[in-house]
């Protein structure tokens, strides 16, 4: 078992995104909305660096004012379009103490330290950057919508990305008044910046590399440093087993991956654990070499018509570009 100190401690950008900054990050020249958001949130980073130095305590002097502006900033937009860079960019030009996690990674910190202890621990940051910001479970919107609620009270500030505007989170998935309050007050806490732009996975790239046989898969396997080789099947029988936020740990030391027989996946709680597996390889940018389908059918139309669409289209989009990787 990962313990609870080590997932606070690995609250940071992946390492596809470890030396990103705003520099790094090249806007598509068509779209000016990327420039603008790279100077919205280097303003933001600008006014949270100008009450980094906290004001000593006095007999007459309170602490320092939580910097003034929005608390949060919402970076919206397809796949593709550079969030993540522009999340980690923001991470890294603001000191610490601050975190980095997809909202996954959030709800199993509070699995993790319990709601309380979440709140004490994140409270101490200048900054809380969430990946991916997903509202699949009404019980983990309430979670996590009181979890920012308490932290922007205690003067943490607030970045997210996702790929839904906070006030359309969530509809069309679920009726309940309740659920859509839990939203509407979520929403209020950030300016929405959207983000327009063509997967840069895309852009003049092509479909999904044809896969190799499975005896080709075996042999690059043979010959690849710290290369894992699994069979499709047995791979997805294997993750029944373990608790989606320890995905990130069955990759160490894995430099690359091959997977033998890779076939569509009709069952939906097998599909969503394929789903964080792919997002945990994208992280640690591992190149994949499979045989069987191409990764842009791994997952069944209906499932990319249905209410996790957004994850399955994600997913497709990192497996693909894994896959490309490993053509090259």
């Amino acid at each position: 078992m990962v313990p609870a100190e080590r997932l606070v401690a690995e609250m940071v950008p992946p390492p596809r995104f470890a030396g990103v900054s705003f520099g790094s990050y090249l806007p598509d020249s068509s779209q000016p909305s990327q420039y603008e958001a790279v100077q919205i949130l280097e303003s933001f980073a600008a006014s949270l660096n100008a009450g980094a130095e906290p004001v000593r305590r006095g007999w007459f002097r309170r602490s320092a004012p939580a910097p003034s502006g929005p608390a949060g900033i919402y970076l919206d937009g397809g796949y593709g379009v550079g969030k993540t860079h522009l999340l980690a960019s923001l991470w890294h030009a603001v000191p610490g103490p601050k975190a980095f996690g997809t909202f996954v990674e959030l709800t199993n910190l509070v699995g993790a330290l319990t709601f309380q202890g979440a709140v004490k621990t994140l409270s101490s940051h200048r900054l809380l950057c969430i990946d991916e910001f997903e509202l699949d479970d009404p019980g983990d919107t309430v979670l996590v919508s009181t979890l920012l609620s308490r932290l922007v009270e205690n003067g943490v500030k607030l970045c997210a990305t996702s790929n839904t505007l906070p006030e359309k989170l969530g509809e069309g998935r679920f009726a309940a008044a309740d659920f859509m309050r839990e939203i509407q007050g979520l929403s209020a806490h950030f300016r929405p910046v959207r983000i327009d732009g063509q997967d840069y996975r895309h852009r003049g790239l092509p479909d999904a590399p044809p896969p190799y046989s499975d005896a080709e898969v075996t042999a690059r396997a043979e010959r690849a440093p710290g290369a894992s080789l699994d069979d499709f099947d047995t791979l997805l029988e294997h993750l029944k087993e373990v608790h989606p936020s320890r995905y990130g740990a069955l990759l160490d030391d894995i430099g690359a991956v091959f997977l033998r027989g890779v076939r569509q996946v009709d069952d939906q709680s097998t599909a969503l654990r394929l789903v964080v597996l792919a997002d945990r390889m994208y992280d640690r940018e591992l190149p994949i070499t499979a045989s069987g389908v191409p990764f842009d059918q791994v997952f069944t139309e209906e499932m990319l018509r249905g209410g996790y669409r957004k994850k399955y289209l994600r997913a497709v989009s990192r497996l693909v570009a894994l896959a490309r990787d490993s053509a090259k």
